[in-house]
């Protein structure tokens, strides 16, 4: 079995999508994040990384990073700590922007290269939180709208919690579900302090 060290540099690499991104509004060179270690206990499996990401070559430092964190109820220095976390998105690289400025959706090609190895590296977590559609569909198998997946989240947990994304674009989404902070969130922080700080 390949150590996590080695498949991590292997990831970040990694440059299959260099004419893809090239391609893009953005026309960016890839910058793959790899953030996993074996040993961690919270599996948080994303999109892909934005911008602020592509640049600071860490997940999630961005405010969709702060709403996710404020969502977990973890500090900074919990959510980095790769023996108790691992992020890894199903895209490693940011996609890019199409001509109008929207994000590009995560490559199939990154996912079906390497997201069954980092599983199999990783093994079998405790936690598992899944943010946004393109991680539900792949960790779930569902074709269920995001909404409906995430308001059925009773029915897996409490070992894998499915998640919206934390964008700011869905501050109207949390505002039409509000449940969503009032049921769903207090379960996932407890379940989350129980598997990190285990007694």
């Amino acid at each position: 079995m390949t150590e996590t060290g080695d498949l991590a540099d292997e990831i970040r690499a990694c440059r299959l999508c260099a004419d893809r991104f090239a391609a893009t509004a953005t026309a960016h060179a890839p910058r793959p994040v790899a953030w996993f270690r074996p040993g961690a206990r919270l599996l948080i499996a994303g999109q892909a990384p934005g911008a602020r990401v592509h640049a600071s070559g860490r997940p999630f430092t961005d405010p969709s990073g702060d709403r996710l964190r404020d969502w977990l109820g973890i500090d900074e220095d919990v959510f980095y700590d790769q023996s108790k976390v691992a992020i890894v998105p199903m895209a490693f690289c940011f996609p890019g922007y199409d001509a109008r400025g929207a994000d590009l959706p995560p490559p199939p090609i990154c996912a079906r290269t390497w997201h069954a190895r980092v599983m199999a590296e990783l093994g079998e977590m405790p936690l598992t939180v899944l943010v946004g559609g393109h991680a539900h569909r792949w960790h779930m198998g569902t074709r269920a709208p995001v909404t409906a997946t995430v308001a059925d989240w009773r029915a897996h947990a409490p070992r894998v919690f499915p998640l919206p994304h934390p964008s700011w674009r869905n501050t109207g989404w949390l505002k039409k579900n509000p449940w969503f902070q009032a049921d769903l969130l207090p379960v996932l922080q407890s379940r989350v302090r129980e598997v990190l700080e285990p007694t």
